[in-house]
């Protein structure tokens, strides 16, 4: 199944809803950054979360940051998205190993700890909106739910999951937002509770082969939903040589002075693809006159 987004409406718009299918997102940042199961399990769960966020957005360029920093052996979390579906992420200890946790399931909030969510909206205005909460439980999804109810005021539901293979790949990721309006009324959000109680799991309703949209025809069974939209979804990183050299540039003479100094070639890592760059002595010379 190919990766998208679903975004509907139900109850006369009292209910705004989002599901996603982000296997392949997922798989690919687990091998761009060659993730242990519990860190594609975190990783994945915000890029899930970052993928139907970022279709929230209205602009062409707004863009949106997730950043999950805690205690735990994982260190942070850090996911970007648009409004176009393309979505990228990683996690600063992508290697973490820990036992199950008492379920016997990948001990995610072990390895985020306690810490704090930091949503950045960057619209194009002078300064983004951020909104902070502290981690409730570090499962991602209920910390989500939290956020969107205290920083936005929005009653919500998020649900997300990665199931992985034996093998360590992935099986299946995904999840759900549910919104409430202002207007919602009270036999709406009883049918909604309803429905969210049968419910056991993101993973499960995937593996059973349910899709997005029909993710969201059990959630909203009752309440009229209608299908607005569906997007293709990707892990996607827009670096490339140019914007690397930029961010050399930016560094200023001095560094760049002490660089070319050292006589050999550098690299440069993308956080986010793990890409790598290679400058000779020469390129870096040819830079550093472009440097302030």
């Amino acid at each position: 199944m190919r990766d998208y987004i679903v975004r509907a409406a139900a109850a006369g718009a009292q209910i705004r809803a989002f599901a996603c299918t982000t296997k392949g997102v997922t798989e690919a940042a687990r091998q761009a950054h060659d993730t242990s199961p519990v860190v594609t399990a975190a990783l994945g769960r915000l890029l899930a979360a970052g993928a139907m966020m970022g279709s929230m957005l209205k602009g062409e360029e707004d863009v949106l940051t997730l950043q999950v920093k805690g205690d735990g052996p994982i260190g942070g979390i850090l996911v970007t998205a648009d409004s176009k579906g393309s979505v990228k992420g990683y996690a600063n200890v992508p290697d973490v190993i820990l036992p199950a946790n008492q379920k016997g399931k990948l001990d995610v909030a072990g390895a985020v700890g306690r810490g704090t969510l930091r949503v950045i909206r960057d619209m194009g205005l002078k300064e983004p909106y951020v909104g902070q909460t502290l981690l409730q439980t570090s499962e991602i999804a209920e910390d989500l739910t939290y956020y969107f109810a205290t920083s936005e005021q929005v009653p919500s539901s998020v649900g997300l999951g990665v199931l992985m293979e034996r093998d360590n790949t992935v099986r299946q990721a995904g999840g759900f937002i549910l919104q409430l309006m202002p207007f919602a009324e009270e036999a709406a959000v009883a049918r909604l509770e309803q429905n969210l109680a049968r419910i056991t799991s993101v993973t499960a309703l995937l593996d059973a082969g349910n899709t997005p949209e029909r993710m969201l025809e059990l959630l909203l069974e009752g309440l009229e939903p209608e299908i607005l939209e569906t997007m293709p979804t990707a892990f996607s990183c827009n670096c490339d040589r140019k914007r690397i050299e930029k961010v050399l540039v930016s560094l200023g003479k001095e560094e760049m002075k002490d660089m070319i100094e050292e006589g050999r070639e550098i690299e440069v890592n993308c956080q986010f693809c793990n890409r790598h760059y290679q400058f000779s002595v020469e390129e870096l010379k040819k830079l550093y006159h472009k440097a302030g």
